[in-house]
């Protein structure tokens, strides 16, 4: 084997109270994909901003192309060859891409003067490579999600990086351009390029990667090839512990119908008629763009209705009124924490009570008390790990934030219905299987829940039925004993 690229050896790193790196070890080499895998919280993010010049470290050794690095700046890792896609693109929205994938080095003349022709060449160029049909003069904010990442990878491109990271490239992406992405990491490994590609979807791992790295509390466990490993050693390597059950489902008994959906038409969504009854998980499928989000937002009124009805416990539900479907009893958490979910601004506290304040408080003042004794309860409850409810929601991990927008509906005496858009995007597999034993806890209170999934494993392991959805419409439904990854997947398509 060459010499490694890229060495982290005995690595340390401390934040004020918080020992974030302990021991940490890398060993990076040319032409692999090398997965680095381990819980929200383990040490993944730091390592990386250190790599990538964002961080320094406090002690150990950081060695880049043999030599010890005197990357200190994340300027000067773009400079020798690093390059980072966060999970969060990096994009300038309202300007070309051209001038996205050339930003900081733009061609020009002596004077200054942009020579827009050569620029646009030279990215032609790029994304004939990526196989990314667009003009070089398109704006950013006109492209989708699996375009952009292009782009991103297109300025790795541009700065001829030797070292390229990927931060959950696919969390929103179809298995179309899952598989395109691949094609293109395997083109760039071909070229000697070496890429740390950061995933909790374990069939990607085994599927792209040829090493993993594993991380727990901040702590380098163990290295080896990909194929000698298998899904569970890796997650009992990550989580410290055997998780036989991911799926927690137990058998609940089924009452009346609590949500009842009648002929629904929304934006981009027609006709969608189901129901869900007390201790029942009703799961949605379908491919990206299918209306699964827009169910979820037309049932609590973000996504305006234009026909149909809602009826919660045979009542209904006023028309696109998000407050009134509140007060009926249905809770909403959207697939987008960051945007939709998260007051990123406020604490896990606020976060936390911010839909249930008339509970909280009498006659204009806020019961302090009853307030707290209620975040202590949903936070031991959910086993939050926060340091204080105080602490910025944004500082916790983002199995914990789901926690807290899970705790945010929890704590309302009156919830009766559920609806979750993507409940473990971006989650650990600990976090995971919490989750889900939460969810699964829920239906033993009668709850009927409404799960918006991706991943078809979730949905097969959790729901009690499935409803599949193509072109906005529902194509197919299944019970938990027909349903299959291969029937949900045909009807998604066919």
């Amino acid at each position: 084997m060459s010499e490694p690229i890229l060495s982290i050896r005995n690595m340390h790193k401390w934040f004020p109270g918080v020992h974030a790196l302990n021991n940490a070890q890398l060993e990076l080499y040319p032409g692999e994909v090398h997965a680095l895998v381990g819980e929200n919280g383990a040490g993944k993010s730091t390592l990386i901003k250190i790599i990538a010049g964002v961080h320094d470290f406090t002690e150990g050794e950081y060695f880049y192309q043999g030599k010890p690095t005197d990357i200190t700046t994340p300027l000067q890792a773009i400079e020798q060859g690093i390059a980072v896609i966060y999970q969060e693109l990096n994009l300038v929205e309202d300007i070309s891409i051209a001038e996205n994938i050339f930003i900081g080095q733009l061609p020009k003349t002596k004077r200054g003067r942009v020579l827009w022709k050569e620029l646009y060449d030279k990215t032609r160029a790029i994304l004939a490579e990526l196989e990314l049909n667009v003009e070089p003069q398109t704006r950013v904010q006109y492209l989708s999600t699996a375009q952009k990442q292009l782009v991103e990878i297109g300025k790795a491109l541009s700065h001829n990086a030797k070292v390229v990271i990927m931060d959950e490239p696919t969390s929103a992406l179809t298995p179309k351009e899952i598989a395109s992405l691949f094609k293109i990491i395997r083109t760039l490994k071909e070229r000697g390029v070496a890429i740390v590609y950061i995933s909790h979807k374990m069939d990607e791992i085994f599927n792209i990667t040829d090493r993993v790295t594993i991380y727990r509390d901040g702590q380098y466990v163990c290295s080896d090839l990909t194929k000698n490993f298998t899904e569970q050693s890796i997650i009992a390597a990550m989580v410290g512990r055997e998780l036989h059950e991911m799926y927690p489902k137990t058998p609940t008994e089924v009452g009346d119908v609590v949500l009842d959906v009648q002929g629904l038409c929304a934006d981009r969504i027609k006709d969608i008629t189901f129901n869900i009854r007390a201790g029942e998980i009703v799961g949605f499928s379908g491919l990206m763009g299918a209306g699964r989000s827009e169910v979820a937002k037309a049932i609590f009124g973000v996504n305006p209705r234009t026909a149909g009805s809602i009826k919660v416990n045979g009542k209904e539900v006023p028309v696109n009124n998000p407050a009134a479907a509140k007060d009926m009893g249905i809770g909403f958490m959207s697939e987008d924490r960051k945007l939709e979910g998260n007051l990123g601004n406020m604490s896990v506290a606020d976060n936390i009570t911010i839909a249930s304040l008339a509970h909280f408080s009498k006659n204009g003042h806020m019961l302090r008390s009853m307030e707290e004794k209620g975040v202590d309860q949903q936070i031991k409850a959910l086993n939050i790990k926060t340091p204080s409810p105080k602490q910025l929601i944004v500082k916790l991990s983002g199995g914990n934030q789901q926690k807290v927008l899970l705790a945010r509906w929890l704590i309302k005496e009156d919830l009766k219905v559920l609806i979750i858009d993507e409940p473990t995007r971006g989650i650990d597999v600990g976090a995971k299987a919490e989750i889900y034993s939460i969810i699964d806890a829920l239906t033993k209170r009668g709850l009927a829940v409404c799960m918006m999934s991706s991943e078809l494993p979730e949905l097969l392991g959790m729901c009690d039925r499935i409803y599949v959805m193509r072109g906005g419409r529902i194509t197919n439904e299944f019970s938990r004993s027909e349903a299959t990854q291969e029937l949900l997947m045909k009807s998604a398509i066919n």
